[in-house]
């Protein structure tokens, strides 16, 4: 059995091929490269692997990138020392996903796996790795962790916890905090969506973005709209659209 290494770090390369070894002796590693670059080439002049063993971060970038160079008929296990990912994700089109530093147990299961699915062997479509690109590049993403508010003719600096609820007053948007103090923002609502942990903060309506943990109470109305109690309270009534209120309760359901 032929395997090729796309690895970055040295010690988790040799980790791989030694527990690959372990697994089975007969293994052969064929080689250790380090970027996209070196492997399209190498992929270009040589026969394709058995199997693949993918770092999702390489030293030129997020490996899918090889996807979009050269055609991977070889089946895929990818690793990475990110555990925040979606393990599912990957799991879709690959043999499996492994987080770094490899487990033995792990890796074997994943080798069990790939001989299991042997006859099956899949190509991963320009569509398939453009989903877990876009899966990579959501969990990936860096939220906000303070904000820059006004109060009377001062500057102070608020950290996302803090946070109760944003809410636009016309064309001016608030920041309440979780004492009930009210700061002026210099965001527009939809540009704060764009900065905001959607697992955290939830758009209820044009008006509001509030965070989970405000949220005190949910009354269910026979419109099919759902009203929402703040905390600290808002000066009026808050809704959810019944277009949205299957969202916003799979949202607090997640």
């Amino acid at each position: 059995m032929k395997i090729l290494i796309l690895e970055d770090e040295s010690l988790s390369a040799q980790r791989a091929s030694q527990l690959l070894a372990e697994y089975d002796p007969e293994i052969e590693i064929l080689e250790v490269l380090d970027s996209i670059e070196e492997a399209v080439i190498w992929l270009n002049e040589h026969p394709e692997p058995d199997l693949m063993l993918l770092d999702i971060h390489l030293a030129d970038g997020l490996c899918f990138d090889l996807f979009e160079q050269v055609s991977v008929r070889s089946p895929v296990i990818f690793t990475t020392a990110y555990d925040q990912y979606a393990l599912q994700a990957f799991k879709i089109n690959s043999i499996d996903y492994l987080l770094k530093p490899l487990d033995k147990k792990e890796l074997c299961r994943a080798m069990d796996k790939y001989h299991s699915l042997l006859q099956d062997r899949r190509i991963l479509s320009v569509t398939d790795v453009e989903q877990l690109r876009s899966t990579m590049e959501q969990l990936t993403k860096k939220y906000k962790g303070r904000f820059l508010v006004r109060y009377a003719d001062a500057i102070y600096f608020k950290n996302v916890e803090d946070v109760a609820y944003f809410y636009a007053d016309d064309k001016v948007v608030f920041m309440v905090t979780t004492d009930g103090k009210k700061y002026l923002m210099e965001s527009n609502l939809e540009s704060l969506e764009e900065v905001l942990d959607p697992a955290v903060f939830f758009r209820i309506n044009r008006k509001i973005i509030a965070r989970i943990e405000s949220i005190q109470k949910i009354k269910t109305l026979l419109s099919s709209r759902l009203q929402v109690f703040l905390s600290p309270a808002f000066s009026q009534d808050v809704y959810v659209s019944k277009y949205k209120s299957q969202e916003f309760k799979n949202w607090l359901d997640n």
